[in-house]
């Protein structure tokens, strides 16, 4: 750990355990077996009657990958040392499987008509398909979940609002968590409902051996319900020797949306706490600075932005490669497909990060409502707004020369610019009644 070239295997290890199952090469290996057991399964049941399995040798096919081992793993590793070639290796190693359970007559079978792209890119989306029903869309649920609450809690405390940084009209703090919130529903429904699918047709995506050894059969037809009745994916039709990853790349243009809304976030309430509108609960040994000490960093959120920010740059680095290929086929999408987790992992960080964060703050309302009651300048939108209501001739102008880069204009000085207006005593009551702290429109209704 002390060693490891990478945060993810070092410093992070025990945050990203999740992943494990999912994008380690313990994990590829695991599907890749799934994958060809299956195809195996399915195989032997669609040719002559003298393939056919057992039950109980299907049952033992299938708690290969059920309970598929580390020490299994290494043994494929060992063989691929010698083939130097990785879906290679697991093929001969099924093949070992087969013979001691008996299966000599159906053993050519394994991985029959295919190439690797076959077993690797239906194992992939497969994995990252797995995970982000599992694990993924609950992280980011529990952290919508977190800002719902927020919002609800403080749906009705105005806030002081800035645009381009300057003061600006009054919203409320639960509205711009809900602002978030709202953000992030729509990218995991997106998630949610992302379609994920395979390529499944041999060398070049045309069955060419399949049809040349077995013409009579409908091997698109085949494969397509293969693939969708077995593993769960939609077979691409017209493909070369891999797949287009148009649909990989989707899925991360999603991952890279996400980031920027909650690296958006981040960045909001770490200028929030700069501002004393948020105080952090404080852990009994913790320590905020090593000279400081009465400092209680942000760390959460600035530990968030900065693994959302490499997520981002990787993933955009995937989404971009990916779909991109010399002809029927170059190697090059081999090895960046292998960092697949690695985006994921610096995203699932961020998120935890994220959750720890949003619980920890804590509103301070005085600093707030001090804040609010000290720009009483923000009126001059209501106030022109109503003098356009009354045909008041030119009320912007008039306000704009009252207020404009002046930051301290006071309530007094607002209500005696009031009282020299010529209109009516109402409308001058109307405009006497308003407040910084009540003018937040329809903020705290929008839940």
């Amino acid at each position: 750990m002390l060693q490891a070239i990478s945060p993810l295997d070092g410093r992070y290890e025990s945050k990203i355990q999740d992943l494990v199952g999912y994008f380690s090469e313990y994990a590829l290996i695991r599907y890749r077996v799934l994958v060809e057991i299956e195809y195996f399964i399915k195989l032997t049941s669609s040719l002559d009657s003298k393939y056919q399995l057992k039950a109980d040798q299907i049952a033992d096919l299938r708690m290969l990958y059920q309970n598929f081992k580390v020490e299994q793993a290494n043994e494929i590793k060992e063989i691929e040392k010698i083939t130097n070639h990785d879906v290679k290796a697991v093929e001969y190693f099924i093949k070992n499987t087969c013979e001691s359970l008996g299966l000599k007559a159906q053993i050519e079978l394994i991985h029959f008509g295919l190439t690797s792209q076959d077993i690797n890119n239906t194992a992939i989306p497969m994995s990252l398909r797995d995970f982000t029903n599992v694990f993924l869309l609950n992280k980011l649920n529990n952290i919508k979940h977190a800002l719902d609450e927020k919002a609800a809690l403080w749906q009705l405390i105005p806030m002081l609002a800035r645009t381009h940084g300057q003061v600006a009209s009054p919203t409320t703090v639960g509205k711009e968590f809900k602002v978030f919130s709202e953000r992030l529903e729509k990218q995991i429904q997106t998630l949610s409902n992302i379609e994920y699918s395979g390529k499944f047709g041999g060398a070049t995506g045309n069955f060419n051996a399949h049809i040349a050894a077995y013409p009579a059969i409908d091997w698109a037809q085949w494969a397509d319900r293969f693939l969708l009745e077995i593993l769960n994916l939609k077979r691409q039709q017209h493909t070369t020797q891999i797949a287009h990853y148009d649909e990989l790349a989707e899925w991360l243009q999603i991952l890279i949306r996400i980031n920027s809304i909650l690296l958006d976030f981040s960045r909001d309430i770490w200028f929030y706490i700069s501002m004393d509108f948020f105080g952090q609960k404080t852990k009994e040994g913790e320590i905020g600075s090593s000279a400081m000490p009465h400092k209680v960093n942000p760390i959460d959120f600035e530990n968030a932005e900065g693994n959302l920010g490499i997520s981002t740059s990787l993933a955009s680095h995937l989404a971009e490669k990916l779909p991109v290929s010399r002809l029927q086929r170059d190697l090059t999408d081999s090895t960046v497909l292998r960092n697949l987790g690695v985006p994921i992992a610096h995203t699932y960080i961020a998120l935890d990060s994220l959750q720890k964060g949003i619980n920890k703050l804590v509103l301070n309302q005085q600093q707030i409502a001090e804040e609010l009651d000290q720009n009483w300048v923000i009126l001059a939108e209501a106030i022109q707004t109503i003098l356009r209501r009354e045909s008041y001739k030119n009320p912007y102008e008039a306000l704009k020369n009252l207020t404009r880069g002046k930051h301290h204009i006071s309530k007094e000085v607002l209500h005696q610019f009031i009282d020299q207006l010529e209109i009516a005593d109402s409308v001058k009551t109307e405009l006497k009644a308003l407040r910084p702290d009540r003018y937040i429109g329809n903020a705290g209704k929008l839940f």
